[in-house]
């Protein structure tokens, strides 16, 4: 059995380093986050990986305002696998979103790019597109306007 006492006083020292990984939390916080929190690896008491949350979050697991890391959720969102209003990684699902694989709300930049809005790929979908497999002409003209 865990002891969870001995766990969360772990989480709470400023800086942990051992062979198993390493975490970092800022003694300063908002909204009750940690302003910054960096980990990676596996925490030696609970055997499990290591979460990082904060209002910046670094890390494998990565949630928070602005979150990067191998699976990151967040109001900005950037790793391998992100989700939040914009994400930006190989895998990217959010309001707007950048990756080769990119779902987005409104926005979708990627080589597969689905948008309910915009979207901009190698294979576009949605209702405006510009890829190849065709253009959206009102779309084209959007973008001339704007650049």
């Amino acid at each position: 059995m865990i002891n969870e006492a001995k766990s969360s006083e772990y989480t709470q020292e400023v800086a942990i380093t051992s062979g198993r990984g390493y975490e970092y939390r800022s003694e300063r916080e908002l909204f009750g986050l940690p302003l910054i929190h960096i980990t990676r690896g596996v925490d030696p008491y609970t055997g499990r990986r290591r979460v990082s949350r904060g209002v910046i979050a670094i890390g494998d697991v990565a949630i928070g305002v602005i979150a990067v890391g191998g699976l990151a959720l967040g109001g900005i969102a950037i790793g391998g696998m992100a989700l939040g209003l914009l994400a930006i990684g190989g895998l990217a699902v959010g309001v707007m979103a950048l990756g080769a694989i990119s779902f987005g709300l409104f926005f979708a930049i990627g080589a597969v790019a689905l948008s309910l809005m915009y979207a901009i790929g190698w294979s576009a979908l949605a209702p405006h597109f510009i890829g190849a497999n065709g253009i959206d002409e009102s779309f084209l003209r959007m973008i001339r306007e704007w650049f």
